[in-house]
């Protein structure tokens, strides 16, 4: 079975776990652990391999290496966290050093992992790699949700909106915008609706969900 059928089967639910490391023998060592653990494996030789695949949106981490001739991990995880992938990273060095771990977790790994591997070191911190994966995807998704809300209010119920985050009332709002109170309460009435909140205390949790 080829690596992208590995990637993009939907019958198969249980977590993949995509292992970057131009050591084909430790590649090979860690599949075998987690294929008898009950994970579907994906393995790459290259950072440049991994960025070929074709992912789905199952449950999902990188166990990355370090030290690789094509780019190092610390490079990759950069790259990745700048093209907006948020898949859970565990970093693994045979030549672990304080700085170098520091700079992976401040990265945004979740954790770092000495050569000669552990087994019960690795199944735990892809146990914590997959939470944090469920985490972010819960995250987004109510991002996601928000974003839908906002974008379905008109260019008015959003001006009025706007100003209720502000704390301005509705005599405020219609001066502003030069409307009829009675017509800003009709507008701000519509937009809760529409954003599915009914206090202001939700209304102001939702708008912080974008950073508003």
């Amino acid at each position: 079975m080829g690596i992208n059928r590995v990637i993009t089967e939907k019958t198969v639910q249980a977590p993949l776990i995509h292992i970057i490391d131009d050591d084909r023998g430790l590649r090979a060592a860690i599949t075998d652990l987690l294929q008898s653990a009950g994970y579907q494996v994906a393995s790459y030789e290259s950072p440049s391999e991994f960025l070929q695949a074709e992912f789905d949106d199952r449950p999902a981490c990188l166990i990355l290496d370090i030290r690789m001739p094509e780019v190092s991990g610390l490079d990759f995880q950069d790259q990745l966290k700048s093209e907006g992938c948020g898949m859970p990273i565990i970093l693994m060095s045979g030549f672990g050093d304080v700085p170098t771990s520091v700079r992976g977790i401040r990265g945004g790994a979740v954790d770092f992992i000495e050569k000669p591997i552990r087994a019960q070191d690795l199944l735990d911190a892809i146990a914590r790699a997959l939470e944090e994966g469920r985490r972010r995807a819960t995250i987004e998704q109510r991002e996601k949700d928000a974003r839908q809300r906002f974008d379905s209010l008109t260019p008015r119920e959003r001006d009025v909106i706007e100003r209720v985050l502000k704390g301005e009332l509705s005599k405020q709002i219609a001066f502003s915008l030069s409307l009829s109170e009675v017509t800003v309460k009709v507008h701000r009435a519509a937009a809760m609706k529409k954003l599915k909140v009914r206090t202001l205390i939700e209304l102001t949790r939702l708008a912080q969900t974008l950073g508003r």
